[in-house]
């Protein structure tokens, strides 16, 4: 049976391997990039750990509603000179067998608030894991659209090239019949130059942000690493409205870090209940039983042990008097830590409320701006391709042909940047709502 559940377990971790290397050898998506992340994140992990450690705490807690129960045997021996007066010693020996037991009958309910505030500390600590996948989740997905933002720069790069290179080519024949001057092929191929040199700084951008990418993911960097392209132009210019109030009003219902803090202001109420819980008396209950045994006494070992059973109980009330000020200032302290979490909750919400009237008006922005940049960029790109005909029939020099190239760059570079803020402001907008944040 154990050999079985060897196999078993060797099978499922050679499969979960393949699988790894596998994703590893092809192109990442977006989800497979985030999950992945949370499964290694450092972060997310010590908080796995620390909620651990809460859970423990809260069974210690528990546990303190249970009487304690403790188990004594002593063996003492004892020499002193004997009856007849000489140097000689005389030994006895005894022994002895208790058994005690307490229980805390009365604390002002100090014990029962300890148990609230290591279930509200649990629950915290769960709070405390989302909020941290939440934050790991947000930066891997700004991650990925970097990415994806760096290849079609990349790509735009390449078809720019390739279309300068035809007209170089052109401008080549046209300067070798002495059609064109030799400043105007020289400007031609200046712009071939500086096309190539953005071409190898788009590429070393992709290279920046796959290694960021790899990096949040904890996935050491590998130059065969890929990601997916997802259709985007379904997502594009939804022409959305959102209420920032709306927004606020739903977020407060479902983020982590809002319950995190509206607990760490029940935690705080109780740490006041339970300081206050020293200025009243404690009732504990006991009880005992013990026996034992005298070498020098007469009858047997267990006649000894029965005969001197002796059993107790009792009841002790503690009864604070003078504590040298340490409950007074437990207690304000813990006032002060309670106004602090009521402080730290209103400034998580508005935090919160901030964030989202911001969304709300980047996702305004981002649409007009994506809007304006398609016409601009569509208006440009109608006026180079002229530009293009016009500079192959000679009708326009380099110089105009170079401007309108320039102008077609920018524009296809300002369409390409509003494109993916635009996508972005709508996962912060998902983020929000408690949307799926995926591609």
């Amino acid at each position: 049976m154990k050999h079985i559940q060897l196999i078993f377990i060797l099978s499922c971790f050679f499969l979960v391997k393949k699988e790894a290397v596998a994703q590893q050898n092809n192109s990442w998506t977006l989800d497979a990039c985030i999950n992945y992340a949370l499964e290694q994140n450092i972060d997310v992990r010590k908080s796995k750990l620390s909620n651990s450690s809460q859970i423990y705490q809260l069974e210690q807690a528990r546990s303190q509603r249970f009487p304690s129960v403790n188990a004594n045997v002593n063996e003492n021996f004892n020499w002193s000179k004997n009856s007849m007066g000489d140097s000689n010693l005389e030994g006895t020996n005894s022994t002895s067998f208790s058994v005690s037991s307490s229980v805390t009958v009365y604390n002002f309910s100090k014990i029962t608030n300890q148990i609230k505030q290591s279930e509200l500390d649990v629950e915290n600590g769960k709070y405390q894991i989302e909020t941290v996948k939440e934050s790991i989740t947000l930066s891997v997905l700004n991650a990925f659209l970097q990415v994806l933002y760096a290849e079609e720069q990349v790509k735009n790069s390449m078809k720019q090239i390739e279309s300068t290179t035809e007209q170089l080519n052109l401008a080549k024949e046209r300067y070798d019949l002495h059609a064109i001057s030799q400043a105007d092929y020289l400007q031609v191929k200046s712009q071939l130059a500086s096309e190539k040199l953005t071409l190898a700084s788009a590429q070393s951008q992709l290279a920046t942000a796959k290694v960021s990418l790899m990096q949040l993911m904890e996935l050491p960097v590998t130059n065969d690493f890929e990601v997916t392209h997802p259709n985007l132009d379904d997502q594009l210019n939804q022409q959305l409205t959102p209420a920032a109030q709306v927004v606020y009003e739903q977020s407060l219902q479902i983020k982590p870090q809002i319950k995190q803090a509206e607990l760490d202001k029940e935690i705080a109420m109780l740490d006041k209940k339970i300081a206050r819980a020293g200025f009243f008396p404690v009732l504990s209950a006991s009880a005992g039983l013990s026996s034992s045994y005298l070498n020098q006494s007469t009858g047997s070992f267990m006649n000894q042990l029965d005969n001197s059973i002796a059993p107790s109980a009792g009841l002790t009330l503690s009864v604070p008097i003078y504590q040298k000020k340490q409950i007074k200032t437990s207690v304000a302290l813990a006032e002060i830590s309670y106004n602090n979490a009521e402080l730290s909750e209103i400034d998580t919400k508005n935090q919160l409320r901030k964030n989202i009237e911001q969304a709300c008006q980047d996702v305004y922005s981002a649409q007009i701006e994506y809007e304006a940049n398609v016409e601009n960029f569509d208006a440009t790109e109608e006026s180079s391709a002229l530009s293009d005909e016009k500079f192959k029939q000679g009708v326009i020099n380099s110089v105009d042909y170079l401007v309108s190239k320039t102008n077609l760059i920018v524009a296809e570079s300002q369409l390409l940047q509003s494109k993916y803020n635009l996508i972005f402001s709508y996962k912060i907008l998902d983020f929000y709502l408690g949307n799926p944040l995926s591609l």
